[in-house]
Formats: C-alpha cells, structure tokens, sequence
C-alpha cells in the first residue's frame, strides 16, 4: 500500500554516514576528502559530515565558479569553509568550457551542453587534486537525484564515495537541520547552477516534496495507481516518474559488459 510520507532521519543516521566515511577513507589508505563546495545544500551537507568524521584539516573543498554561477555562491561558499576549518580553493573552469564548447561547435541545446561540459571540467579538477593529495573525490548527488538520472554522467555522478546515496532530498533537509547547516543553505531553491536562474524543480517539473513520495513508494513496490490515489495526482505523472528511472538505469550502473564472447 502507498504512503504519504518519509520515514524521519534521527540522529543515529548522521552517525551511520560518519562512520561510512571514516571507514571508507581508512579502507581505501586515503589520507582525507576533496569535495566540491558549491553553495548548494547537497555538498553542503556533505561537507559538514566528512569534516565531523575525518577532521576539518583532512577536508579540501573546491569551489569552481563559471559564467553562470551567482556572485553570492563566492560568499557562502568561503563562509561555510571558514566556519568548518575546511581548506577552500577556488578554481574558475570557464577557460576549459570555452575551449571545448569551441571545439563541440554548441548550437541549439548550449545551455545543457555547457551545463554537462562543466560538471565534467569540475570532476577532472577534483580527481587531479585528490591524486596529488591521495585523497577520495566525495560526491554530493542524493538518492532523488540518482533515481530519475539528474546529474551529468560522468560529471556530478563521478565519485568515489557518495554519502547521500540512500538519502532522498526531503531527508537530506532534515539532516541538514541536526547536523547545524545554516538556514540560509537549506532555504535556498535547489539548482544545479548551468544557467541563470535555472532551478532543479522548475527543469524537473515537480516538487522534490512530492518527486520524493513517489520515489519512495517506487521502492516498496506500490503500484502506479495506488501511488496516484493516495497522493492525489494524476496516474500519467507518476507512471512519467516510473519511466523516467527506468530510461536512466544506465546512469547509476558500471558500464554494461558481455558475459561471454558469444552474448
């Protein structure tokens, strides 16, 4: 049966992520994490869980502005960094998106092109700074994110460990909110940041309040109308969600590979 809300994230489940990090890094011989900083709740949260598990001091966070990154997200970013006791870099990739999208001849779609063109810039920035370091990249994308595919592959779903896997972001906020990020954070409107103004729930075309209900019940297996009835939508939207995880399964699995020379 379908239901109409999240179970809560409780204190034991920030603890649970910590420990995941702590023993991720020592399994790995890592001496720490690189993390990308952008102003976003996401790395935000991240950040102040890896900074709690493995010390500030082991903590590196980038932040890599390009054209269409607000000039607030400079503030915050260093604000956040300074309060932690977090090193901060920042690192501007807008040369090497000009150069590719040069290259890539970019036409009608240039927004999402130059979006998908820096998540990738900035993922060749973070894994040469942990080799240098010999640290793990960390990622931000959260279990919403992943389940309907909205990150760039290869790009923000780059990563050597992501905390926030099994996490949806209805319950990312409420980690938020007990692990002490600013309110400022937690309110502001999500956005992957590839253009002006642009914001995740406007390009999804839903709430992640609601995109979340649905995800959740996805995974214990209610049907696409009971789905609908209990949470008053239209059968169409949450059999769109349905398709839409199912036509990205690539994006969240290790590339396909044949079984035997004759598959």
């Amino acid at each position: 049966m379908a239901e109409n809300k999240l179970p809560n994230v409780s204190k034991a489940d920030a603890e649970h992520l910590m420990a995941f990090i702590r023993n991720s890094v020592k399994k790995a011989g890592a001496e720490g994490a690189v993390i990308g900083l952008s102003g976003g709740l996401d790395s935000a949260v991240v950040t102040k869980l890896a900074a709690d598990a493995l010390g500030p001091e082991n903590i590196l966070n980038v932040f890599m502005p390009f054209r269409a990154t607000s000039p607030k997200d400079y503030k915050i970013t260093s604000d956040l960094s300074d309060e932690w006791g977090t090193e901060y870099k920042i690192m501007d990739v807008q040369p090497v998106i000009d150069s590719i999208a040069s290259i890539l001849q970019t036409e009608d779609d240039a927004a999402m092109e130059r979006g998908n063109t820096s998540a990738r810039c900035r993922m060749i920035v973070l894994y040469n700074l942990a080799r240098k370091r010999n640290y793990l990249v960390m990622g931000t994308s959260n279990q919403s994110e992943l389940m309907t595919g909205y990150f760039t592959k290869y790009g923000d779903g780059a990563c050597d460990i992501t905390p926030l896997a099994n996490m949806y972001k209805t319950n990312v906020k409420q980690m938020a909110k007990m692990i002490g990020i600013p309110d400022e954070i937690i309110q502001r409107p999500p956005s992957a940041g590839f253009w002006e103004d642009q914001t995740d729930e406007e390009e999804m075309g839903i709430s992640y309040d609601l995109l979340d209900l649905i995800l959740y019940n996805f995974e214990s297996d209610a049907g696409v109308k009971d789905i609908a009835q209990t949470l008053g939508i239209p059968c169409e939207m949450v059999k769109s969600i349905k398709d839409q995880v199912k036509r990205t399964e690539h994006k969240r699995n290790l590339p396909l590979r044949p079984g035997t020379f004759f598959d």
